[in-house]
């Protein structure tokens, strides 16, 4: 039982490590082309977070939602329009995802898909790293082949 246990909270432990570094990636973009954020959050909030803060010099409010099943980064001006018509009928503002060129808004877009190919890339590379290939000593290698009983047979 503390078997499963163990392994749930690594899985939880894993997929939320991948949301923060997924969230990251949009918020980044976002703070990088000046669009403001509202909300950066892990886990998801419906109706209850578990913890809340916002710094003073910041429009930003970060969060800990309590059911693990994802995160989100809200961003200022990122509407649904086929939802929210009255905030398409107010004047675009500068910091809004909306007033951004296309390709800003492309990268805000694709910046949490590419933090986790760069996670994926680092991953694979420390894999490399550690157990990688092993290679046969010189003094052991005889015509390509490692020296030892079974080589000589054949």
């Amino acid at each position: 039982m503390e078997t499963f246990l163990i392994r749930a909270l690594q899985l939880i432990m894993s997929l939320s490590l991948l949301v923060i570094i997924h969230e990251c990636g949009h918020f980044l973009f976002a703070r990088i082309f000046k669009v403001r954020v509202e909300k950066f959050c892990l886990f998801f909030d419906p109706w209850l977070t578990l913890f809340k803060f916002k710094p003073k010099d910041s429009d930003t409010q970060y969060s800990i939602g309590w059911l693990p099943l994802g995160g989100y980064v809200k961003i200022s001006g990122m509407i649904d329009e086929s939802m929210d018509t009255e905030q398409m009928k107010q004047p675009v503002q500068p910091w809004e995802f909306r007033s951004k060129p296309v390709l800003q808004r492309l990268l805000i877009m694709i910046g949490g898909v590419l933090f986790n190919f760069i996670l994926a890339l680092f991953i694979y590379s420390m894999i490399l790293y550690a157990w990688g290939d092993s290679y046969i000593p010189v003094q052991k290698v005889e015509t390509g082949m490692q020296f030892n009983e079974t080589a000589k047979e054949v």
